[in-house]
């Protein structure tokens, strides 16, 4: 599918059909609908009767076999947690794993035998991985060697929101796409259109991305992610350990991008002066103004360096509540 501020991005897309490059590598800002992007354009070229702007019809055989994920001359590499079955693996004794949210090297050597076949309808094999960031070293390198010899015939859409964590050789064998963030008018007519309730302040928590924000307006911790930034409102009196406490739930990561968010707030307001408005938190301007004034752009510019590096591994932290505390507790020594 296409969302209603993907349609430059969707005619630039067709420029590239006639002579289309092995790899394509469509890169933005997170939740714009990147991945949706590259699966419709995939979906364009694997069509028999594809309409005249190159969207796919919907009706012909090859479009019905894509619909229901078995085409045989597409495959789609993701981490298991993006699969849509949810389902969960077991280990040797029998206790559920959660699924991996890195692409494994069985995946990538999956991956490189499907295209060393010729394709089954005489046609294209389209190989859409996504996001690329996710694949590790020894996964990338392996990909890699596909891209250097290309098997003839196949196309590459490979998508990301880290442009920064692709390894330059990789990206020395794509032709880069930049796709584009919807204008702040076109996101909030679309999420309305989802019927999310007060589409501003969440179109502002997420950074413009209109997808993320849908997301969070669906989530079920919502209001423990609303309670969270009401706390921080609090400055030198935030209750560090009480925090950890009531958000044990919630995903790490959730949280530090919400801390993050948050800083670069109090930050944009210490440094731009009277007049600053938040990106992020403006219905809580006055709180973050209460902040900013009591502390300074030096601390607030380390703590936010150090939230970068927590944000590392904040997928397979060793106590998500142990992690939460002690950033809560840095927080608070902003305004000490």
């Amino acid at each position: 599918m296409l969302y209603p501020w993907q349609k430059e991005d969707w005619q630039r897309l067709g420029a590239l059909r006639e002579r289309l490059p092995h790899a394509l590598l469509i890169h933005g800002q997170q939740g714009i609908g990147k991945r949706d992007l590259a699966l419709h354009f995939a979906q364009g070229l694997l069509c028999e009767t594809p309409l005249a702007d190159g969207q796919p019809c919907g009706t012909c055989a090859a479009c019905h076999w894509f619909s229901q994920g078995n085409h045989p001359d597409f495959t789609v590499v993701r981490p298991e947690a993006l699969e849509a079955s949810g389902e969960t693996e077991t280990d040797e004794g029998g206790k559920k794993k959660a699924p991996s949210k890195i692409i494994r090297m069985e995946q990538v050597r999956a991956l490189i035998e499907a295209v060393g076949v010729g394709t089954h309808r005489a046609g294209l094999r389209m190989v859409v991985v996504y996001p690329l960031d996710a694949l590790q070293t020894e996964g990338a390198n392996a990909l890699l060697k596909t891209l250097e010899e290309p098997p003839p015939s196949t196309v590459f859409l490979l998508v990301t929101d880290r442009l920064d964590r692709v390894l330059p050789t990789i990206l020395s064998r794509c032709r880069q796409f930049s796709a584009q963030r919807p204008t702040a008018a076109a996101a909030l007519d679309w999420l309305r259109s989802q019927g999310v309730a007060d589409a501003e302040a969440q179109l502002a928590l997420a950074g413009g991305s209109p997808l993320t924000a849908l997301h969070a307006a669906e989530a079920e911790e919502q209001p423990l992610q609303r309670w969270l930034v009401g706390q921080l409102g609090a400055g030198a009196a935030f209750d560090a350990s009480g925090a950890a406490e009531q958000l044990q739930k919630l995903p790490v990561p959730a949280v530090l991008g919400i801390l993050q968010r948050w800083t670069y707030d109090l930050l944009k307001l210490r440094l731009d002066g009277e007049g600053a408005t938040a990106r992020y938190f403006p219905k809580e301007q006055a709180a973050l103004a209460r902040c900013a004034s009591a502390t300074d752009a030096h601390r607030l510019q380390a703590f936010a360096s150090r939230l970068t590096g927590h944000r590392r591994s904040e997928n397979h932290p060793l106590a998500a509540r142990l992690v939460m505390e002690a950033v809560f507790l840095e927080y608070r020594q902003l305004f000490r």
